[in-house]
């Protein structure tokens, strides 16, 4: 039977990193001036702690960021994309997957800390470098207080996006709990088209209704497509 290969087999050889000078060695360097000092194949070597085979982790990251073109392309593959690759295993792929997440966990924080969102482009500007390069549908919501201050962002669910995975009771559970005045419905097309599918529409049209009732209304539905957006409220669809 014919053997599978893994993406990018790796036939580089160097020395292992304890035999590097202490000076040149990741954990050294970044103990003793930080790690603005180290560049982002030395970070990510840090995280990966060992290398496989032949090669050191510093090799295996430098392989990784080629392949993957840059740290945001990385960042935007999940945990079964980065397992594919030879040299890593579930461990490996893992702890990087858990160090983008809590990346933009710090980037969100940090960001939500009164911002207000007065137009579709505020909330394309915001949330538009997260959608690029994902290759499944992101479907959340936005929680808005009485002045449109962002409050919080759920995840209601990924993968493909139709109208019996997501209820309005998933969607309202959430901004009831955190008190929002408003809600904003936000999804990303990977295929690069904006414009919204008759399920995008049913979906709408669900969640508006339902906050007409809550009294919690949805004051809009983007989609965001590469660098192309559609507003629902824009296009007069709410």
């Amino acid at each position: 039977m014919k053997q599978i290969k893994k993406v990018s087999e790796l036939s580089v050889y160097h020395s292992t990193i304890p035999n590097w000078p202490r000076e040149e060695r990741p954990r050294e360097k970044f103990m003793k001036y930080g790690p603005a000092a180290l560049s982002s194949a030395e970070l990510l070597a840090i995280i990966l702690r060992t290398g496989t085979g032949k090669i050191t982790a510093v090799d295996l990251a430098k392989t990784l960021l080629k392949e993957f073109r840059s740290l945001d392309r990385l960042a935007a593959k999940s945990y079964l994309d980065l397992k594919k690759f030879k040299g890593l295993g579930d461990t490996k792929a893992i702890m990087i997957s858990a160090a983008f997440e809590l990346g933009k966990r710090a980037a969100v924080e940090q960001k939500n800390e009164r911002v207000q969102i007065n137009s579709p482009q505020d909330v394309v500007n915001r949330f538009l470098s997260e959608f690029r390069g994902l290759n499944q549908e992101i479907f959340k919501i936005l929680l808005l207080d009485s002045a449109n201050h962002l409050i919080d962002e759920k995840i209601i669910t990924s993968g493909i996006l139709n109208s019996s995975i997501v209820h309005p009771r998933e969607v309202f559970h959430h901004a009831i709990l955190e008190l929002a005045a408003s809600i904003i419905l936000l999804h990303n097309h990977p295929s690069g088209n904006p414009e919204p599918s008759a399920d995008d529409i049913q979906i709408t049209r669900q969640m508006v209704e339902a906050g007409k009732v809550i009294g919690i209304p949805v004051n809009d539905h983007i989609i965001i497509a590469r660098d192309k957006y559609a507003s629902f409220a824009e296009k007069g669809l709410l």
